[in-house]
């Protein structure tokens, strides 16, 4: 069998194993692994909170409550920047994905005639399309890091 560097790393570790010449040996780099999945939740929940506040001047005419959920939603967001990329602990990611969950919960509903949030189905546009996207990165991101990254799983 051909020595790859993967023979002693356990199933978990191939996941994210990245190979590095260091002397004729392979190094695992996992820091920076979990730092660029860091980065990438925190700049998916940061899209979505943008795009959520630039829904507020029109949501806001229409709909106060929709206004303010966007609001308080896309700023809850830009917040949860600061904890995902510095990894505070998993608390913080249980908090974002709970949150994040709940935001897509509220569109998926809100698409049906009848519901029993504002009783009439909304219209799925480009934008709202984007947004779920993003907030769908982030939670599989968080869970990734939840998973993988033993800093945060303390």
């Amino acid at each position: 069998m051909i020595n790859t560097g993967l023979n002693n790393l356990s199933n978990d570790n191939r996941f994210f194993f990245i190979t590095r010449p260091i002397n004729g040996q392979y190094e695992n780099n996992m820091t920076e692994i979990f730092s660029l999945l860091r980065y990438g939740a925190a700049g998916s929940t940061l899209i979505a909170g943008i795009l959520h506040l630039s829904l507020v001047a029109n949501a806001i005419d229409r709909n106060f409550n929709t206004g303010i959920l966007f609001l308080i939603g896309g700023l809850a967001q830009v917040f949860w920047v600061l904890p995902t990329i510095r990894g505070w602990n998993k608390v913080w990611y249980y908090v974002g994905i709970g949150g994040t969950l709940t935001l897509i919960l509220i569109w998926v509903i809100t698409r049906f005639p009848g519901n029993p949030i504002n009783g009439r189905g909304g219209s799925i546009g480009e934008t709202a399309i984007a947004v779920e996207v993003f907030q769908v990165a982030f939670i599989v991101l968080c869970i990734i890091i939840l998973t993988k990254d033993r800093k945060v799983r303390k």
